[in-house]
């Protein structure tokens, strides 16, 4: 169940007025990144050949935090931990300014890896399938299983997360915000 939002704007309107509403709280985001944790150890039985790789920015964070959690449920095998840039692989790259992303930084050779490509929230699928385009520059992955934090539909591409934190269905025209503290829709 959703909550409403209650904080107050710089314009003086209230998120209540602006139509927000907490959909995930800080607590249901840990509860689901610890599950997500546990069905990344289910589907993959040997940790050792997967990867966990944050897409820059939202899904970095998550990445780091499902690795501390494999690292707690499995101390004996260290998952390593990446992030990739996707700006320059993005299909509207030509149409709107070029910004600099955070760098990105993937410490392992990816070929014959399972990666777990991570990101916040799951929209049209092209930021995926830019993040897929930007991991073969890092060799050819056995598999790529995508987790998110939350789906909110509306694909354009034929893009199936594996791990989904949770489905939120949303308006095309909602803006879904994503931090460690909430998970926000705005309408």
């Amino acid at each position: 169940m959703a909550q409403t939002v209650a904080n107050h704007s710089l314009s003086g309107q209230s998120s209540e007025a602006l139509g927000a509403a907490v959909v995930l709280s800080q607590s249901d985001i840990r509860r689901a990144i610890t599950r997500i944790s546990h069905e990344i150890i289910e589907r993959n039985s040997d940790l050792s050949e997967v990867v966990v790789v944050g897409m820059q920015t939202g899904g970095v964070w998550i990445a780091e935090a499902i690795c501390r959690n494999l690292a707690t449920i499995e101390p004996t095998i260290n998952v390593p931990l990446g992030a990739v840039d996707i700006t320059m692989y993005r299909d509207d790259y030509s149409l709107r300014p070029v910004v600099t992303g955070a760098p990105t930084n993937i410490p392992v050779e990816l070929t014959g890896k399972t990666v777990v490509l991570v990101d916040d929230v799951l929209y049209t699928g092209r930021t995926v399938r830019a993040a897929l385009e930007a991991l073969n520059d890092h060799g050819r992955p056995r598999r790529v299983q995508l987790a998110v934090l939350v789906d909110r539909g509306h694909r354009e591409l034929p893009i199936r997360p594996d791990f989904v934190g949770k489905n939120i269905p949303t308006h095309i025209s909602d803006e879904v915000d994503v931090s460690e503290d909430a998970v926000v829709i705005r309408s």
